[in-house]
């Protein structure tokens, strides 16, 4: 059973991995991690394939402001925090990669935190 779930889950985030190469004209993604303690992001670039700018819920300042990594306050401060360190790096313009989740919850916290913090997909 496990073993078909992660099939499934696999199969999902290939599937989205694909479309957004199609669609997204050479900028570089935005991706999310979500588990059940924390919630990741990174904005990668694809063509040099190195990762640009990173923000999680597990680091020290973030964890200190925080209840828990695993609610919408948290995936709000790393949306905010991830749009902060790609501007820094250059980077305005993204591809949002929810990865195999849906978009609810945590996932639209963050990414509507990227989007207030200047990142624009």
């Amino acid at each position: 059973m496990a073993d078909k779930k992660l099939a499934l889950t696999e199969r999902r985030r290939s599937r989205l991995r694909y479309q957004l190469k199609q669609k997204s004209g050479g900028r570089p993604r935005l991706s999310v991690f979500r588990s059940g303690k924390h919630i990741y992001a990174q904005v990668i670039d694809d063509k040099q394939g190195r990762t640009v700018a990173a923000a999680s819920s597990i680091e020290k300042p973030m964890r200190e402001g925080l209840k828990t990594g695993a609610d919408k306050d948290a995936a709000t401060a790393v949306g905010k925090l991830v749009a902060e360190r790609a501007l820094a790096a250059g980077v305005t313009e993204v591809v949002f990669d929810r990865g195999p989740y849906i978009y609810h919850g945590r996932v639209k916290a963050l990414a509507e935190a990227a989007r207030e913090g200047g990142l624009s997909f």
